[in-house]
């Protein structure tokens, strides 16, 4: 059934506005009389006023929508608003025609008697699996208010680490960027320019003017193929990490590096921990929210053992002997769950995990950075200085020769 958006004056004189379901324009008014509602004006939604044939909407909700559309809802029905008037209202908030159009969708599934979860699962692009596994939970425990602003707190959460992680990085890699293509720029387009000044003397060259003559030449003659053969590399790698054998075993020994290993173990463990809080604080089974939470843990390899952790829980063994017995996660974190597990706090106690994980995540890859940034400035600089002594050692030795 269509949505039509109205502005009408109740009772009392009072404007509202709202979206009324109605075949046409004719009934909508009619419907909102019968709700002692006098209408002034009526609309089809923006998204279909400013679209036709070629306007799409997105394919899914980005997170960020995602993450202001759970938090605003979490406010409303903790508001006590009914959840129809609570997705009304989300959905006359936003000016963005994709948010609007499946907040309205679900809205009319819910009126028409659906459960939340279920109406979610029209469109499972914009609302994955885990963020619908625990508004099902809320709905079930009967704090849905509760559940939805620890969802929108667990989303927040993920979203800020994997923007720490890839900002702590963008820095880094624009400054070594840079810091290669000075030195390429160095070797391709002013050393051979300088070679040609000595080929007019006959004398033998420094090893380190050589040397240096040796990369600047096969720079200018391979650059090219070495750039391509670096891309086809990248190309093939990303294929390769397609395949689950491929992957786990990539990431089995990503986990080994020094300081990135452990820098990746927190922020999974970090995201396992809070999105079991939430799932299981929720009202979900144990089994469901460890399940849930596995699959939003990145590593191949960490999935893996969390696999078997789930079948040991299955069998009566405690979670955190088994996710000790995993040897993944953070020895903290398994302390801090057998905490939880004795004195039946388990959500607490994840969530105090999860926070101690993302803050040594973030002093970590803050200490991290800081480090990188000098030794990329540092290595570039000692670039620089070998070609500047390779240019100067045979200048200074011809001038020690001419004034002898």
């Amino acid at each position: 059934m269509p949505s039509f958006e109205y502005e009408a004056l109740d009772s009392g004189g009072r404007s509202k506005k709202g979206v009324v379901n109605a075949d046409n324009p004719r009934l909508a008014r009619q419907e909102l009389r019968r709700l002692s509602l006098t209408p002034v004006s009526i609309s089809a939604p923006r998204e279909a006023q400013g679209g036709g044939p070629g306007a799409k909407a997105p394919a899914r909700l980005n997170p960020n929508d995602l993450v202001i559309m759970t938090r605003q809802l979490s406010v409303l029905v903790g508001a006590a608003t009914p959840l129809e008037e609570a997705l009304n209202a989300v959905a006359l908030q936003t000016e963005k025609p994709g948010v609007r159009k499946r907040m309205l969708g679900v809205r009319e599934r819910v009126l028409e008697g659906w459960r939340f979860g279920d109406a979610l699962a029209e469109d499972k692009k914009s609302f994955p699996d885990l963020y619908r596994a625990v508004v099902a939970a809320g709905e079930q425990s009967g704090d849905l208010a509760g559940v939805l602003d620890r969802l929108a707190t667990m989303l927040e959460k993920n979203r800020s680490m994997m923007n720490k992680a890839v900002a702590s990085l963008i820095y880094p890699a624009a400054l070594a960027l840079v810091a290669a293509g000075v030195v390429t720029a160095l070797m391709v387009g002013v050393v051979p320019k300088i070679v040609e000044q000595f080929q007019t003397f006959d004398a033998e060259l420094p090893f380190v003017t050589r040397l240096v003559i040796g990369v600047s030449g096969f720079l200018a003659n391979y650059g090219l193929l070495l750039l391509a053969s670096v891309a086809v590399g990248g190309a093939v790698f990303w294929r390769a990490m397609k395949a689950p054998a491929f992957k786990k075993s990539f990431d089995a020994w990503a986990l080994t590096i020094p300081v990135l290993g452990k820098l990746l173990r927190g922020l999974d463990g970090a995201r396992f921990a809070r999105t079991l809080a939430t799932l299981f604080a929720g009202g979900a089974p144990l089994l469901d929210s460890l399940r849930g939470a596995s699959r939003t843990v990145g590593n191949a390899h960490m999935r893996e053992k969390l696999e078997t952790v789930i079948g040991q829980v299955r069998e009566g063994a405690s979670m955190a002997a088994s996710l000790k017995r995993a040897g993944v996660l953070p020895p903290m974190m398994t302390h801090m769950v057998a905490a939880g597990e004795r004195a039946g706090a388990v959500p607490l106690m994840l969530d105090k995990a999860a926070a101690q994980l993302e803050e040594e995540f973030d002093t970590a890859s803050t200490v991290a950075l800081r480090l990188l940034e000098p030794m990329i400035i540092v290595g570039m600089g000692g670039v620089v200085m070998l070609i500047v002594v390779a240019i100067m050692l045979p200048i200074l030795r011809l001038n020690s020769l001419a004034s002898g």
